[in-house]
């Protein structure tokens, strides 16, 4: 499942990629480049949730992997975060980063199994956004 879930999440990629390019003939090299950045970020950013929620499924086997995932998303918002100037981008970073939060508390109250429908509603939303 997470196979099928990496193979649409690259095609989608593709795609986006496809249209930035295309876009970026008419508008210049900077807004592609920003694009695909955005792009670029918000996939792994989607690869780390796919992870946090294996990680939360597994958290009795291993509940360090809740906090690698978790971790592993912040970088990546740091980056997107860096490489842009886009309102609803920031907002969707901004959202993504509360709900990253909100989890890591509930993590730390002792929660094993937190809800991470917040986490997964708010990457969505920065995949949409970073689509030109």
């Amino acid at each position: 499942m997470a196979a099928s879930r990496r193979r649409r999440r690259t095609t989608i990629a593709a795609a986006v990629a496809a249209v930035a390019l295309t876009t970026g003939l008419a508008t210049g090299c900077d807004a592609v480049n920003k694009a695909l950045d955005c792009v670029q970020t918000a996939d792994a950013i989607a690869d780390s949730v796919t992870d946090l929620q294996q990680a939360v499924e597994n958290a009795s086997n291993d509940p360090t992997q809740i906090d690698e995932s978790l971790n592993s998303i912040d970088k990546n918002l740091d980056e997107i975060g860096d490489k842009t100037d886009n309102t609803d981008v920031n907002k969707a970073v901004d959202d993504l980063q509360k709900a990253v939060t909100n989890v890591r508390d509930a993590v730390k109250s002792g929660d094993e199994t937190p809800d991470i429908t917040p986490v997964t509603d708010a990457a969505g939303e920065l995949t949409k956004v970073c689509t030109p």
